[in-house]
């Protein structure tokens, strides 16, 4: 998104974006998805396609930007294994850590929510 908003007038490929980050193209398109779905990019097909910006990255926070990436799951996540439902601890375990992963998200989200893209781009 940083390099989005810093080239803003132009179209980038998810080849161009991957190769900044230095990561497989498929996981930049996936990305990518999440953050048309919320608006915050648009796309082109074609020749000259690609994505830019969906809005002006003032009006973007990173808090948008995490949440689009994000998705419905937590930042950190339950483990595959099913506890013991019999144990104090067990039977309780998952329930507890979803409410302490809920405070996480909300805090990480707070901290983001007045950074906008524009402010964090105007470092580089």
């Amino acid at each position: 998104m940083t390099l989005l908003a810093y080239y803003s007038d132009e179209w980038h490929t998810s080849a161009l974006i991957a190769e900044s980050l230095n990561i497989n193209p498929v996981l930049v398109r996936k990305e990518l998805k999440a953050l048309k779905e919320k608006g915050l990019v648009e796309s082109k097909e074609g020749k000259n396609g690609g994505v830019r910006l969906g809005k002006s990255a003032k009006n973007i926070t990173l808090a948008d930007i995490f949440e689009a990436a994000k998705g419905s799951t937590h930042v950190l996540n339950l483990s595959n294994n099913i506890p013991d439902a019999t144990c104090k601890i067990g039977g309780q375990i998952n329930e507890k850590l979803l409410l302490m992963f809920n405070d996480i998200d909300d805090a990480i989200v707070n901290i983001l929510k007045p950074q906008t893209l524009e402010a964090f781009k105007n470092q580089f």
